[in-house]
């Protein structure tokens, strides 16, 4: 593509008008939405894990973390799992190395000594009491292009659009 950024529009933009060559028979717009979700959504990723590492965490012991910290409880480890979406592995895993640094402890499960929950330490707590306000200022920063109306809007649809995956 030879014009500049702006008059040739967004990544997503190109990529529609390529494929669009590609199969010229099949309808490509729902990549205008998608395709940009699964964009937005992987740009935000890499910016949060390089935001996240002078704090020593990955974005995914970051959501560990922040699943326990807005529980009022210790959590399952499956329960950590459907909160963060990670797999059952990858929540092992996690855990695991936050054990490992201080920043969740393991607890036995009263009813059932093979189950053992996840909890906080106060280094957890401490960090995502610090870090979650920045997070949430960089999504403000990102956000900063649209006014109230233009955000509760995104939301609905993304809402209505989200509604179609969940279990």
């Amino acid at each position: 593509m030879n014009g500049s950024p702006a008059s040739d529009g967004d990544f997503v933009d190109r990529a529609r008008r390529d494929w669009a060559l590609v199969f010229p028979d099949v309808d490509v717009s729902p990549i205008e939405v998608v395709g940009r979700i699964s964009r937005l959504g992987a740009q935000i990723f890499a910016r949060v894990e390089r935001d996240l590492a002078p704090a020593g965490v990955s974005r995914a012991e970051f959501d560990v973390l922040c699943s326990l910290a807005r529980s009022d409880r210790p959590l399952r480890a499956s329960e950590v799992t459907a909160a963060t979406m990670l797999s059952g592995a990858s929540t092992t895993k996690q855990a695991d190395r936050l054990v490992k640094v201080g920043l969740v402890e393991r607890l036995p499960w009263e009813r059932d000594g093979r189950v053992v929950l996840l909890q906080l330490t106060d280094g957890g707590r401490a960090l995502v009491e610090r870090e979650f306000p920045r997070f949430l200022a960089r999504d403000q920063e990102l956000l900063a292009g649209l006014d109230e109306d233009e955000r509760a809007l995104a939301a609905k649809l993304l809402r209505k659009i989200s509604a179609r995956l969940e279990p």
